[in-house]
């Protein structure tokens, strides 16, 4: 017992017998310093043993601090010190030194040969021609968006900025990514915060996602108000509607913009009142069925001008999906188009087990929706976009592989102007500047040197696209195919993705008899009046 005790308040002791014995000989020029240290940790000292909130400090008064600050720093520690170049935490440090690279138009070659394990289960790559094709200009890389219903439709890049609201992140992020779009000629999703004086600085492409608060077009009660919609809809700048279900980071939970983040512009950006935590609902409450869906899409259409209308959604319950299919079918109204997002996006905080446990990776979201699609004679009239932990031309050319037609990033984006993944952006605490509202800090993010680094990032991302596309064979990323990508299944064995996956036919799922399983059970249990299922498998 006395050498425990010994070892716990030892130093503690020290700290108080020296300050009082050193007090008579502060006069002499050596000896205050000490003095005031120790008075300083006494006192410290002191506290712990009064607190009760942390037991390691009652035990170990002064000497308990050290794990707290330990602590503090450790996500740091880790990442500049002990981190490898190829752990994901989220982000390895080898994707964001690409994505610093490309956005300083440093580029990013690499010396000395690959780091990556190409034995290792799980590795993938793109084959190459023996007669690689003539490089093509990256600015042609675009897809046109807007249905046989749609009378304005948009030619979108292959790459774009993926939703990020302003709130979340600072006046000057937006500045800056915007303007980056409007250089790059590619688009800008608001997030589902609306569209705010920032968005519209610049005059870069807009596409406005419309999420379940129904901010900037919204009732003083949270419930959509058409006229308000449509005001903003028809300018110029908005070139699609997004109809945001759920995000990645958190399906299904909804949001939250906590209080001490929403200021005065934020609150007339929104409409939403000051001093209270901004809420997006878990659900909409424009609809409640897949068929009642359809109609806000025609509506929103209508009220838009014609513009491209769509949704966004990581997909969870299959059957759900197939239900909003079948209102398609039984209603003739469709979607312009619709991103997938995948369980590994967010930029936003979440609860842990909505972050690692709920919600359908991307790929597995994006080839059901594109089967979906196929299976109904549907897809050469809805286009398919694709966002989650999307940085570098190999993931982009993987999704367009299995049935994007283009994609999306948030965070390689973040990364380009400045972000070092502190994942502090739920504290107002950016280091950067870039997740924070606190003016002082935002005023380190330089809007016209980042915004460069935006269309750079953009611009060197897509050459070197078009070069691994050169190297295949192909002119073009809508010439992608599941039989261009590989993928090592274990250490002796390789295989092409179209030999990995499943894919539909055209029609297939029109048919009396659907071959596939698993789309069959799915088929049976969708419904067009509702997002419940018909029947339990």
């Amino acid at each position: 017992m006395s050498l425990s005790l010994l070892s716990r308040y030892a130093f503690f002791a020290l700290c108080v017998l020296f300050t009082l014995f050193s007090l008579p000989f502060t006069g002499h020029e050596w000896v205050w310093p000490f003095t005031l240290l120790t008075g300083v940790l006494s006192l410290i000292g002191v506290f712990d043993l009064l607190q009760t909130r942390h037991a390691v400090r009652r035990n170990y008064p002064i000497l308990g601090n050290i794990r707290y600050l330990v602590e503090g720093i450790r996500p740091e520690i880790r990442q500049y010190l002990l981190e490898a170049d190829d752990d994901r935490l989220p982000f390895s440090r080898a994707q964001r030194s690409l994505v610093y690279a490309r956005a300083k138009n440093q580029g990013g070659d690499k010396p000395f040969g690959t780091l990556i394990d190409v034995y290792q289960a799980g590795y993938e790559f793109i084959g190459h021609s023996m007669r690689p094709a003539p490089l093509s200009d990256s600015s042609s890389f675009r897809v046109t968006v807007g249905g046989p219903q749609c009378t304005q439709p948009y030619s979108a890049s292959v790459l774009n900025i993926s939703a990020m609201s302003f709130g979340s992140l600072s006046a000057n992020a937006i500045r800056a990514l915007n303007r980056g779009a409007k250089l790059g000629n590619f688009y800008h999703d608001t997030g589902e915060g609306s569209i705010s004086p920032y968005h519209r600085e610049n005059g870069g492409d807009l596409v406005w996602e419309l999420g379940s608060g129904y901010f900037g077009c919204r009732t003083s009660d949270g419930q959509f108000d058409p006229e308000r919609f449509a005001a903003q809809a028809q300018n110029p700048q908005v070139r699609m509607i997004e109809i945001k279900l759920s995000q990645g980071a958190k399906p299904g939970h909804g949001g939250i913009l906590p209080k001490h983040k929403v200021t005065e512009e934020i609150s007339k950006t929104r409409g939403v009142p000051m001093g209270e935590d901004c809420i997006s609902p878990s659900r909409h409450s424009a609809f409640s069925t897949p068929i009642e869906m359809m109609q806000f899409i025609a509506k929103l259409r209508e009220l838009s001008g014609g513009k491209p209308v769509g949704f966004k959604f990581c997909l969870g319950h299959p059957w759900e999906f197939m239900g909003i299919a079948k209102a398609m079918l039984e209603t003739g109204i469709l979607p312009d188009f619709i991103v997938v997002d995948g369980k590994e996006g967010g930029t936003g905080a979440a609860p842990l087990e909505f972050t690692d446990h709920i919600g359908v990776p991307l790929r597995e979201g994006l080839l059901f929706v594109h089967n979906t699609l196929v299976g109904l004679n549907l897809r050469d009239k809805i286009k398919i976009g694709a966002s989650g932990k999307i940085i570098s031309a190999f993931d982009i050319a993987s999704v367009l592989a299995i049935g994007a037609d283009w994609a999306n990033s948030a965070r390689g984006f973040m990364f380009a102007i400045g972000c070092i993944q502190s994942q502090s952006c739920h504290t107002n605490k950016c280091p950067t500047g870039v997740a924070t509202q606190d003016e002082l800090r935002q005023r380190a993010l330089v809007v016209p040197d980042k915004a460069q680094r935006v269309q750079q990032f953009h611009r060197n991302t897509l050459k070197a696209l078009a070069e691994m596309l050169a190297a295949a064979g192909l002119e073009h990323p809508a010439q992608l195919e599941p039989r261009h990508l590989v993928r090592r299944v274990s250490d002796k064995e390789i295989r092409l993705f179209s030999q990995l996956h499943v894919f539909l036919k055209p029609g297939d799922l029109l048919e009396d008899k659907i071959e596939a399983d698993f789309y069959e059970r799915m088929w049976s249990m969708a419904r067009a009046d509702s997002f419940e299922p018909s029947c339990a498998w």
